[in-house]
């Protein structure tokens, strides 16, 4: 894959007052009869009715890899006076839009620029004339991305997280207290709604207007980096929204085919990409530079891998993720928040829910979602026959790798475990609804039951693999999220914080802060063995579910209750020691190696007991 030439590519201001434009658009030439013009209007302007944009021609070329190249130089220190009474030229935010004019479509306006760096209202891009490029602080150019065993992630929507990236920064010394280290941000990129998930794209280099600018992120970034917190963002390349101009445009051309987009492997939704074209694959690789250089992000978690997974060979997922890799090894002196005795630390998720093993398998992705586990613990909360057994493998990331050499290389790899994520309702929902007579786009988890979570919120904090957390899940977020239907991503649920003060949200924050904290301080519970106890007689029947995460400088027996009765069950201990109970402290005890005792376990709770 190669890096497409973006200093040729959307808007640049070259010096003072003069901005260079450039976009590819193969297969639509001059030789044709089109014609190519850039309708501009500066943004304080663009409600007005008297003034309207100002159009100017491009000119075209041909690029040697990617076919047809237009492109003009507008010297806006010339042509203030064009628009009396207006804004233009002056220093600020211009918004604009292509305008191509065919000899068979005739002229066809509101045309997305696909190398844009900014965004306005709607399908317009935008530029600052006068931009001051950010000035990133002295502490996040030490700023070191975390060891893939040591991530604890917490994963969010900037919408509903908080009204501002400003407010997301006042927020993010919470997070800290918490005790994660690394944030999942749901898509940032460009979308035609005020209220929507993102996973629909029409613009790629930037972060979307209802976000904020360019330098919001990155002082979301910068804020986040000295903070000890890694971000990762959402990447949407295997599918886009119907806006997306190499979608767009080219339908409305009426053209039989693609330079960009088309049948690939699979497709669930949107408008499929087709990574059989050059200028697709050099496409993403080079939003994926843009994000690493521009943005100092720490990685990528990949939505809907099956859409543009091909094998570990083909021209797609694989291809992307090894070659952003290979970049990364490759400009390390100028990424040094990567750099690590172990190798890169770049993180790669991949969202392969179909076959999440043969992922981290087959292609460079250091992670990967998978349900298997949030299935297993739904299934128990409903009293499934072998839920608690088929739990406690998952936990134990049953199948998965934990690392791989490629290329002379090693690599760690691991699953996500979550019980929650935002395309799920809150887990608290499947102990019964609250108002159930409600819609359901309003319905709500009954947060009375929320200490029927407690067991589940252990296993996973304590299990093998890299954990996630919900917005919200750690103090009883209780929102339902519909099955299918637009009311699951067109609707804003933010997170209501008056949940951490009241009796469910301290209990269910304290216990969270506290096995955070056991995961961080504990190596054997970041990097050690699992062994599940599948026992159906001593602790599955009675509820009971027993694990053990071990090194050889320490071991932890993790024991939950999924019952309202408390209960007591016999345990051998295969590891003699002095035993400390690390949730409250008590039932501590010595035991030799071999001995029996018998353990008991609160109801809907859990105990962990270490030896160090």
């Amino acid at each position: 894959m190669n890096n497409l030439p973006l200093n040729q590519l959307g808007p640049h201001e070259s010096m003072p007052g003069l901005v260079n434009f450039g976009v590819l658009l193969p297969w639509v030439s001059a030789a044709n009869g089109n014609r190519l013009f850039v309708k501009i209007i500066h943004e304080r302007d663009q409600f007005i009715q008297a003034i309207q944009p100002l159009a100017f021609e491009l000119r075209h070329d041909v690029n040697a890899d990617y076919g047809d190249l237009w492109s003009t130089a507008l010297d806006f220190n010339t042509t203030r006076d064009l628009q009396p009474n207006s804004h233009f030229g002056m220093t600020g935010r211009h918004v604009y839009r292509f305008e191509l004019h065919n000899p068979n479509t005739g002229v066809l306006d509101w045309i997305i620029d696909p190398y844009a760096r900014e965004y306005a209202v709607g399908k317009l891009s935008a530029f600052t004339l006068g931009y001051i490029p950010y000035v990133w602080s002295p502490g996040e150019t030490r700023w070191k991305t975390p060891a893939l065993t040591d991530l604890i992630l917490y994963e969010l929507n900037l919408a509903e997280f908080s009204a501002s990236l400003q407010g997301a920064i006042d927020r993010l010394d919470y997070l800290v207290d918490l005790g994660v280290n690394a944030l999942s941000v749901m898509p940032v990129n460009n979308v035609s709604l005020e209220v929507d998930w993102g996973y629909l794209p029409q613009g790629y280099f930037g972060v979307d207007e209802r976000f904020g600018r360019r330098d919001d992120f990155q002082r979301f970034v910068d804020a986040a980096h000295q903070r000890g917190l890694a971000v990762i963002v959402d990447a949407v390349y295997g599918h886009t929204g119907e806006d997306f101009p190499y979608a767009d445009l080219y339908r409305r051309l009426q053209y039989h085919e693609n330079p960009f987009m088309g049948e690939f492997a699979q497709n669930y939704f949107g408008v499929s990409t087709d990574f059989n074209r050059a200028l697709t694959r050099d496409f993403f690789f080079s939003v994926n530079l843009h994000w690493l250089n521009t943005y100092h992000v720490d990685g990528f978690r990949y939505d809907c891998v099956p859409n543009y997974w091909d094998g570990a060979l083909g021209a797609g997922y694989a291809n992307l993720v090894f070659h952003t890799y290979e970049y990364v090894k490759a400009s390390i002196a100028s990424l040094p928040r990567f750099d690590a005795p172990e190798g890169s630390r770049l993180i790669q998720i991949a969202e392969q829910l179909e076959a999440p093993e043969q992922i981290l398998q087959q292609s460079y992705s250091n992670a990967t979602w998978q349900n298997a586990t949030y299935g297993a613990a739904v299934a128990c909360a409903h009293g499934m026959g072998g839920a608690i057994e088929n739990l406690g493998q998952r936990l134990g990331a049953l199948g998965y790798i934990e690392q791989s050499t490629q290329n002379g290389e090693t690599m760690a790899k691991a699953p996500l475990q979550y019980i929650e994520n935002h395309d799920h309702s809150r887990f608290l929902c499947e102990f019964g609804l609250h108002r159930p007579d409600w819609n359901s786009l309003f319905a709500e988890g009954d947060r009375a039951q929320w200490y029927r979570l407690q067991p589940y919120l252990i296993g996973l904090l304590t299990a093998k693999g890299i954990p996630m957390l919900w917005q919200g899940q750690e103090f009883g977020e209780n929102y339902f999220l519909p099955d299918s239907g637009l009311g699951r991503v067109l609707l804003l649920r933010p997170l209501r914080w008056d949940y951490f003060y009241d009796t469910t949200g301290k209990n269910l924050i304290k216990l969270t802060r506290r096995l955070v904290s056991l995961r961080k301080s504990c190596a054997e519970l970041r990097r050690g063995s699992h062994y599940f106890y599948n026992d159906e007689e001593r602790y599955q029947s009675r509820g009971i579910l027993l694990f053990q995460r071990e090194t050889s400088a320490a071991v932890s027996l993790v024991a939950v209750n999924f019952t309202e009765i408390e209960q007591t069950v016999p345990f051998i201990f295969m590891r003699a020691g002095n035993y400390t109970e690390q949730l409250h402290g008590q039932d501590n005890f010595s035991v030799n190696e071999g001995q029996e005792r018998w353990l008991t376990v609160p109801s809907s709770y859990g105990r962990i007991w270490r030896s160090a």
